[in-house]
Parts: structure tokens; C-alpha cells; sequence
């Protein structure tokens, strides 16, 4: 009991009228009594195919349609349907003499424009940062357009929707008058394409394809979007007229602040504004509060010196000597959430620091008084929404933009765990209550979300199980799904079994509704796992029924399409020919280069290569074609390559360096035979004991009677002297009357080592050379020369001139 009043509280008062019918159901009769505990709120809709029963006890059932009911659109509201609905749309008004509404200054031209144009049908994007104004501008353009469309205006509320289906379903729900029913998408959208309504949304945080997917959903309605800078851009193709809404002016600003004092400004209070306008960029907001200011410090100072000649009392807080009020200082009007809270009353603070717990949600003033403690508390709202520290948001009040960082920082967010508490177990014990309507409770969704999320998990356990069944009975399905998650991880976490398996039920049953099919039998099993270890057999046949639906609509859905079939490439003689782009020569062709993405193609014939200007069928045999490949002397026709098929020229680049080599050692053996076979055929006899030296890479052609060293040309250098000179009588000489070789004198000489390994024994020959490009010689070994492979893929083996040199 109230001490002071002598009145039951809040509290006990509810208690005790809850506790009245079941009291009086229980004298009636055994037949009328009820079951122990509260009332259950059993609520029947209609759910596109299905009629759901929302049962807050053991779970929603699910069942299909029962032929020839629903099915059909219902008729539309008429003109004083449409005012009830958009005066439920608004604030609530708040107790206490109403406050004035700031004016709408300098918006006369914006406000004809959106007139215009919607008028002519064509839909507004109207932007302007927060606290320019955009929600008064909204509701003066909404009084113009009175009788302009067929189904009237229609005011929504776009904060926290970032996808159209929700507003979709709240458009639906202001038009046509189903209060049981939420139509399936296909029946959604064939119903809202027939509204024609100007539609103010305001607060809107969606762009891009969820916008265009709103705007082509309802081809007839006139939208004026209102939003902030921050909020993503539409589409190109949405064709939206833009609107921008920027601060007032000097003269604009010192009016709104006169409306608001109620006196003229003095000189100092003038010069204060203007400098207060190039902070704040003329923002109307801003000035709202600052007018708030100025009438906070007329008070103090009207007070103070009107009481300076009485006594202050013995109970009386005023201090006995009054400071005189300043003006704000220029940081104070730009920020001036703390200035203003620190001079509101008790109240006032207290939902303040209850705002900042649930992130700027308003509680409705009704819930003030419970959660405050304090039987005047409803006051509260309407003295913070005069000093500017909240702003409508749909038909609720949350902080206004910017309020919510400045109070923590003066530390009113210091005890928000327990303001979120609080606020969650009170709603707990509301949104349960029966004589809530489903209604009401989805008209403080916000506030409840936000009790959720801040509370613990016990508290956060017993909300979610309160809150689900009201939000699934009122159609807000958005607000439904994400109590039911909040809801399942707090009771996964808090080991709350049986609670567990009720929100994977429900979070089943929603979206089957919705038709996700995976979802809703991932969750029913769960469900149904969790309450078989339960023994829950009521929840399991619920969970199994529902389950049943699942596969039903699996098998009745619409027809998979089959699977894809690759077929086999067809022949070369079946192929299709396409017409393909041109190539390049010089690009090299692979032969995935044209083929076709849908229909084979036949082949395309490679590109001839780019061959040198020397072409040669075979490789060089001898030195002086490798010289004359590199160095042309002539030039000579090219001849033309043969056609090599594309998959076999992938690999030329590969094969390149190892063909390069193999030439290269082929050359050096061939030309090191050719020379054994020149220098043998000049021997006269063979030198006695049969054997012979090895013959040379290089040939020698010394005389005995040159002008150098003996037995070296005139043009030879001296020999090494390490090295001994040739002995004229050797038989690897030649003799001096013999001419060279034809086939010696035109060659260059090689610097290529020869097949044989070279002899470091003193007695081997000395330098020699020709007259052309002298070069040192070295020596021959005496023994026999031992074969070495060249190294290529394939061994080649050379026949040695003198066979009696290998014996």
C-alpha cells in the first residue's frame, strides 16, 4: 500500500483485477473454472493457405485453409475509417495543457513544389539532415493533399524497416479493413497494386532495390519520402523527384526563438542567435531548444528577483542568496541536451536516463509512472518534448538526434543494465496481461526490442515468451521474428530447455508462413528434439502436425525443374559453323579460342607461322650453314612451313630450347666427323705400329717454311710455352705441297670444343689456324678416343675414320 495515499499501487491494483474473473469463474461453478494461472490470449488468423491459432500456452497450431473461407479481398475503408486510422497513426496526446507547435518557418516553396507534385502523381524524395524540419513539413503537405487520391493519405513510419514487405503489409492494413487476416505475398501484392493513396513515409532508411521493389509494388500510389543524407540513394530507375530541405535564415531563427520565448529578443540575445545559427547551420531543432534555454533562464531570473526581499522558509530548497542566470554560452546552445536535463524536474531525468537504456526509445507515458515510481511521472513527456529533447517518430517519441550521445557523456547512461531491467520486467508482466490488446502492444515494439536486448537473460526469457504471441496476434511479423530469436539464444543460454523448444516451434510456424520451407523444418525438428527429451507429448504432436504441413507443401509446391543435361560434342562432320571474329596472325591461336558457348563449331584451321627469312626443311649440318643462317649474305625466298594442327603447336614452346640443343650437338659431331674424314683421306700411309692419332675438330695448316714458328702459317701467333710446336714429319700434318681443302677454307672456324675429350700430354700439337681468323689449337690425345653420347634425346654414335684408331 501507498504509505502517503493510502492506495494500493500500481502493481497490486492490476494484480488483484486479473486475479477478479478467475475469482468469479471459479464461484460460478466447477464447469466455468478455469485452469490455474494467467488467461491465455488464443488469437485465429489467416495466413495466406493456412488458419493459424496463436496459443500462448503450448505453441501456435497450423493448419490449412478450410474451403470457401478467405480467399477474397476485402472491401476497402471509407472516408471516416481513413481519419480513425490516421488519428491512431499519430502521438498519443500527453496529459496536461497542450503545448505549442513550433511554426513552420520559410517552407512555403518546398511545400508548394511536394504539393505539385504530387498532385500529378509523381513520387518525392524529400532530404534534409536531422532536426531540419522534414516531420513538420510532412504533416503540413498531408493537410494539402485532403481528397486529392481515392483512398485518401496514408502516414507511415520507416524507421527500422530496410525491406518493403513490412511496409507493404502496413500499407495493406490502413487501406483495407482485415483485422484477422495477413494475406501471402502473391495476394499482398495483388491487393496493393489496386491502392491509389498518397503515401507519407517518413523516417525512411531503405534505398536501392528495396525501395524500387516498394515503388513498383504500388504503381498508383504518390510517395513523399522523407530522409536524411545518410540513407542510401535510390536507384537510377526509380524516377524520383528530389527535394532538399537545407537550415533557415538569420531572420527565420531570431522568429522561431521570439515564438518560443513569447518576448523579443534583447541585443545581446541577438548577436547570441546569430552566432548560434553559423554553429548549428540554421537547423530548426536547434533553435527549439535554445528557445527552451532562454525560457529556462527567465524563470530562474524572474524568480530569484521577485523572492529577493522574502525570507526563505525552513523547508524551502531555494538557496538564500540567488545567483542571477547568464546567458548560454555558445557550446552550451550547440549542445544543449545536458544544460537542459540538469534544470528539468525528477521526473523528467529519470526517463531520461530509462531512454538511454533502451538507445532512445520513449516508454509511452502511461508505463512512466511503473517505472519511475512516481505517480505524476506521465508529465514528463510533454515537459521534455517542449524543452526539445524528443521527437515524434510514428505514433511513439524517442530522443531527438544527437540527445542520446550527449547525455551519456554527462553520465545518464551509468545505470542503464539496471534501467533495462526494469523496463523488461515491466513489460513482461504487461505484454502478457490479458486485457492488453494485441494492438497496443505492437504500438510499443520498439521500446519492447530494446528492453530485450538490455536485459539478462532471465528477464530477457520472460519478456520474449510474453511479447511473441501479442506481436504474432497483431500481424507485425517483423517485431514477431526477432523476439523469437532475441528469445532462443537467451534461453539457450540461460538452460531454459522447455523455453527453448517454444521459440523453435514458433520461429517453425513463421516460417512456414512465410514460406520458407528449409527454415521452417530445420526449426521444427529442433523443436521437436528438444521436447522429446522433454516428454513433451502435447508439444510434440503440435511440432509433428506442423511438421506434416511441411512435407505436404514440399510435394504439392511448384514443379523442380529438371536437371541439366550436357550433351555429347557432336562430330566433326556435324559440327555447326559460327560465324567467329577474325584473328590475328601475329597472336598465337589455342584451340579453345573459338568455340562456340551454346553450339559446337567446327575447328579453326591454324595460322601459318611466321618463319625467318632463311628457312631451311632440315637442320645445319656443317659450321658455315649455322654462320649463314645468323648472317645472311643473300637473302633468300622463305619456304613455307608445313600446317601443324593447333593442339600439336601448343607445345612448340616447350619443345624449342631441347630442338635448339640437339641442333647444336648434331652440328658438333657432324662437323668434327667431316674433318676426321678430310684429315684421313690426306694421310699417304698409315704411320707404322697402326695406330694414328685421333683426328681434330679444327684442322691444321701449317708449313714448315712459314714466317713464324716453325711449322706454323706466317700469320700464326707463337705457341704457348707450355706447348711444343708440330713436327712437320707427324702424320696428323699435311704435307706441304698439298692444297687445303675447298671445304676448309670457306668455313669459319668453330669455338665449340670438339667430341673428344683434349690431351694435356706435352707431346701434343701446337696452335694452328688459317689465315682468315687465326685461332689456338688444341692438342690431340694419343690415345684412342672413347665415344661420349651428345647430349640429345636420342644417342647418335659416330663412325671413326681410321678403324684401326679404335682398336
Amino acid at each position: 500500500m501507498d504509505r502517503t495515499q493510502g492506495q494500493a499501487e500500481a502493481v497490486e491494483q492490476t494484480a488483484a483485477a486479473s486475479v477478479a474473473p478467475a475469482v468469479a469463474s471459479a464461484a460460478a461453478g466447477p464447469a466455468a473454472a478455469p485452469a490455474p494461472g494467467p488467461v491465455a490470449r488464443i488469437v485465429t488468423l489467416t495466413a495466406g493457405d493456412f488458419t493459424l491459432t496463436v496459443n500462448p500456452v503450448d505453441g501456435s497450431e497450423i493448419e490449412p485453409r478450410r474451403p470457401g473461407t478467405g480467399g477474397t479481398a476485402p472491401a476497402k475503408r471509407d472516408a471516416a475509417d481513413r481519419a480513425a486510422r490516421d488519428a491512431a497513426a499519430r502521438p498519443p496526446a500527453l496529459p496536461g495543457p497542450a503545448a505549442p507547435a513550433p511554426p513552420l518557418l520559410a517552407r512555403e516553396e518546398e511545400r508548394e513544389r511536394l504539393v505539385r507534385l504530387l498532385g500529378r502523381g509523381r513520387s518525392v524524395r524529400l532530404t534534409g539532415p536531422a532536426g531540419s524540419g522534414r516531420s513538420a513539413l510532412l504533416d503540413a503537405v498531408g493537410a494539402d493533399c485532403t481528397g486529392l487520391a481515392p483512398d485518401g493519405v496514408v502516414r507511415l513510419s520507416g524507421y527500422g524497416h530496410q525491406q518493403a514487405g513490412e511496409l507493404l503489409h502496413a500499407l495493406y492494413a490502413a487501406v483495407y479493413e482485415a483485422s484477422a487476416e495477413r494475406p501471402e505475398r502473391t495476394q499482398l501484392l495483388a491487393r496493393v497494386r489496386d491502392i491509389g493513396a498518397i503515401v507519407l513515409l517518413d523516417d525512411l532508411e531503405m534505398g536501392g532495390a528495396a525501395l524500387d521493389e516498394l515503388l513498383r509494388a504500388t504503381p498508383e500510389c504518390a510517395y513523399l519520402l522523407a530522409a536524411t543524407p545518410d540513407t542510401r540513394a535510390p536507384s537510377d530507375d526509380s524516377h524520383l523527384e528530389e527535394v532538399f530541405l537545407g537550415g533557415l535564415g538569420r531572420a527565420d531563427c531570431v522568429e522561431l526563438l521570439e515564438a518560443g520565448t513569447g518576448r523579443p529578443l534583447t541585443e545581446e540575445e541577438n548577436a547570441w542567435a546569430g552566432d548560434l545559427r553559423f554553429a548549428s547551420e540554421g537547423l530548426p531543432l536547434r533553435f527549439v531548444q535554445a528557445a527552451a534555454l532562454l525560457r529556462q533562464r527567465d524563470e530562474r531570473n524572474q524568480s530569484s528577483a521577485e523572492d529577493d526581499d522574502d525570507e526563505p522558509g525552513v523547508f524551502e530548497e531555494r538557496p538564500r542568496d540567488a545567483a542571477f542566470v547568464a546567458l548560454p554560452t555558445l557550446a552550451e546552445g550547440a549542445a544543449p541536451a545536458e544544460l537542459l536535463a540538469s534544470r528539468v524536474s525528477e521526473s523528467a531525468r529519470a526517463a531520461l536516463r530509462i531512454a538511454c537504456a533502451l538507445g532512445g526509445e520513449m516508454p509511452h507515458h502511461a508505463h512512466l509512472p511503473a517505472l519511475v515510481g512516481d505517480t505524476h511521472a506521465d508529465a514528463a513527456v510533454a515537459e521534455l518534448l517542449g524543452c526539445g529533447l524528443l521527437t515524434p517518430v510514428g505514433t511513439r517519441y524517442r530522443l531527438a538526434a544527437g540527445v542520446v550521445r550527449q547525455l551519456e557523456e554527462a553520465g545518464f547512461a551509468d545505470t542503464a543494465a539496471e534501467e533495462a531491467r526494469t523496463a523488461a520486467r515491466h513489460y513482461a508482466w504487461w505484454t502478457g496481461h490479458a486485457s492488453v490488446t494485441p494492438e497496443r502492444v505492437a504500438s510499443e515494439a520498439d521500446a519492447v526490442l530494446a528492453a530485450l536486448a538490455g536485459a539478462d537473460v532471465v528477464a530477457a526469457v520472460l519478456l520474449a515468451r510474453t511479447a511473441a504471441p501479442a506481436f504474432a496476434a497483431s500481424r507485425h511479423w517483423e517485431a514477431w521474428e526477432r523476439v523469437l530469436r532475441s528469445g532462443a539464444e537467451a534461453a539457450r543460454k540461460a538452460g531454459e530447455v522447455a523455453e527453448q523448444a517454444y521459440f523453435h516451434h514458433e520461429l517453425g510456424v513463421h516460417a512456414l508462413c512465410e514460406g520458407r520451407l528449409d527454415r521452417a523444418r530445420a526449426e521444427l525438428e529442433a523443436s521437436i528434439g528438444l521436447r522429446g527429451a522433454l516428454a513433451d507429448k502435447r508439444g510434440t504432436v503440435a511440432g509433428r502436425r506442423a511438421l506434416a504441413l511441411v512435407t505436404d507443401r514440399e510435394k504439392a509446391g511448384v514443379e523442380v525443374s529438371p536437371p541439366l543435361r550436357l550433351e555429347p560434342p557432336a562430330s566433326a562432320s556435324e559440327a555447326v559453323t559460327t560465324v567467329v571474329p577474325a584473328v590475328s596472325k601475329s597472336a598465337p591461336t589455342t584451340p579453345m579460342a573459338a568455340v562456340a558457348a551454346v553450339a559446337p563449331v567446327a575447328p579453326v584451321p591454324a595460322v601459318a607461322p611466321v618463319v625467318p627469312v632463311i628457312g631451311r626443311a632440315q637442320a645445319p649440318t656443317t659450321l658455315s650453314e649455322v654462320f649463314e643462317e645468323a648472317f645472311p649474305l643473300d637473302p633468300k625466298p622463305a619456304v613455307a612451313a608445313p600446317v601443324v594442327p593447333a593442339p600439336l603447336r601448343a607445345a612448340e614452346p616447350r619443345r624449342k630450347p631441347v630442338l635448339l640443343a640437339a641442333a647444336g650437338a648434331l652440328t658438333v659431331v657432324v662437323l668434327g666427323t667431316v674433318v676426321s674424314l678430310a684429315m684421313t683421306g690426306s694421310d699417304p700411309e698409315t704411320p707404322a705400329g697402326g695406330v694414328g692419332p685421333a683426328a681434330s675438330s679444327t684442322p691444321t695448316a701449317g708449313t714448315s717454311g712459314g714466317a713464324g714458328v716453325p711449322g706454323t702459317g706466317g700469320n700464326d701467333p707463337a705457341p704457348d710455352p707450355g706447348t711444343t710446336a708440330p713436327d712437320a714429319s707427324e702424320p696428323a700434318s699435311p704435307e706441304p705441297g698439298l692444297s687445303p681443302d675447298p671445304n676448309q677454307s670457306q668455313r669459319t672456324p668453330s669455338r665449340k670444343p670438339s667430341s673428344t675429350p683434349p690431351s694435356r700430354t706435352p707431346s701434343s700439337t701446337g696452335p694452328t689456324g688459317t689465315s682468315s681468323n687465326p685461332e689456338p689449337t688444341q692438342s690431340v690425345p694419343t690415345t684412342p678416343p672413347v665415344s661420349t653420347p651428345p647430349p640429345t634425346p636420342t644417342p647418335t654414335s659416330t663412325t671413326p675414320a681410321n678403324p684401326s684408331a679404335t682398336a
